[in-house]
């Protein structure tokens, strides 16, 4: 094996390491010399590739957003033809789905962004700026095509759009610990708020 080689697979597993460590832990609660303990790493070699935690963590969030927005943006993709409720339904239950079948990425997403190290935030804004502009872009091209209720404008669409992003994961967070995170369960319950988030609960009446 060349020494070239030789280098990537020590990088690619200690890469590997800290994706672990930092999907099933806080940021705060892994140091290198965790990584190095429990996934039998010298500390020679770590240092030699990686100065400090945080340019793993980076490295790990970095791999997180990539991989989400791949995932999110083919589904936007596929999704093109369906009528916009189906399409904003897929927008938001993909991600679920996403960190349903990725749970060390839901850590690492949820301690970037949710739980930002300070120093960190400059940083992880502008990685997490891509999946901030496919959001954008997929929000405005909707309300460009929803029939919107009178009264309703767009710009009050788009943010009610907006807040949505950030509401349904939380609702559905706690939705997780009734069903076990039965992903189908969960995907029904999905659907089922997001219609009444968009069309109401309230029956529509003339006033008497």
């Amino acid at each position: 094996m060349k020494q070239q080689e030789r280098q990537e697979r020590s990088k690619q597993s200690i890469f590997c390491a800290a994706m672990q460590e930092f999907g099933e832990n806080d940021y705060d609660k892994v140091t290198m010399e965790s990584i190095c303990t429990k996934h039998h790493i010298s500390k020679g070699m770590m240092y030699h590739y990686y100065s400090n935690k945080d340019d793993l963590f980076l490295l790990c969030v970095e791999e997180t957003f990539r991989t989400l927005y791949t995932c999110v943006e083919q589904a936007l993709r596929d999704s093109e033809t369906q009528e916009y409720v189906d399409r904003i339904q897929q927008f938001f239950v993909i991600r679920e789905c996403f960190f349903n079948q990725h749970p060390w990425q839901k850590r690492i997403f949820e301690n970037a962004l949710l739980h930002t190290p300070e120093h960190l935030e400059q940083t992880i804004y502008d990685l997490h700026r891509p999946i901030k502009k496919m959001n954008q872009r997929f929000i405005d091209s909707i309300v460009d095509h929803i029939p919107l209720r009178p009264g309703v404008e767009k710009q009050k669409a788009t943010k009610y759009l907006e807040s949505m992003e950030y509401l349904l994961p939380a609702v559905m967070k706690s939705q997780a610990y009734k069903t076990q995170a039965d992903l189908h369960i969960l995907l029904k319950f999905a659907q089922d708020m997001l219609d009444m988030m968009l069309f109401g609960i309230v029956q529509h009446t003339d006033a008497v």
